[in-house]
């Protein structure tokens, strides 16, 4: 089987940032997924599962009835290994093109009082929210964010390297 795209990202030098994961065309479409990466995988805790839900939540809302990038936003969703997550937008820009809205995406986060959609009639399991948690979270990246904006490391995915062998195949040692 052929390595999936996100799989050929080397988790061991990825650092918290925005990413561009994959480019679909879809027909005439652009469709393009990106990597909002908040912890170093392998490296530190993952992201509270409650508090993953809540920031789920919150930053879906956001962004889609943000006036600009409503009509673009596809999903917003966790990485199943609650290091980030993934945005799937229409069309395709450069991830530095998503700074500000992702910037103020994780700072509105830091005036929500109340979980968007978490009720019963509306989520699946409303009771795992953490709103606190969510904007420690928030306020983390953030503060990540603006600190390393300047550093193309947040912007720019370390490849795996992988050797390739006389057929094409790629060759991982054990």
């Amino acid at each position: 089987m052929e390595l999936i795209q996100s799989f050929s990202v080397d988790h061991t030098r990825i650092v918290p940032g925005i990413f561009k994961s994959r480019e679909d065309k879809l027909g005439e479409y652009t469709v393009t997924t990106y990597d909002i990466r908040l912890k170093r995988p392998n490296r530190e805790p993952v992201i509270d599962v409650a508090a993953m839900h809540s920031l789920e939540h919150i930053i879906a809302t956001y962004l889609r009835n943000d006036p600009v990038w409503k009509d673009e936003v596809i999903y917003w969703g966790p990485m199943g290994c609650l290091t980030g997550f993934y945005l799937i937008l229409k069309g395709d820009r450069a991830p530095e093109a998503l700074y500000k809205l992702i910037l103020a995406a994780f700072d509105s986060v830091g005036e929500t009082e109340e979980v968007p959609g978490a009720t019963a009639v509306n989520c699946g399991y409303y009771r795992m929210h953490n709103l606190e948690m969510a904007k420690w979270y928030a306020r983390e990246f953030v503060a990540y964010l603006e600190a390393n904006a300047k550093s193309r490391d947040i912007f720019e995915y370390p490849r795996a390297e992988r050797l390739l062998t006389g057929d094409g195949q790629h060759f991982f040692d054990s």
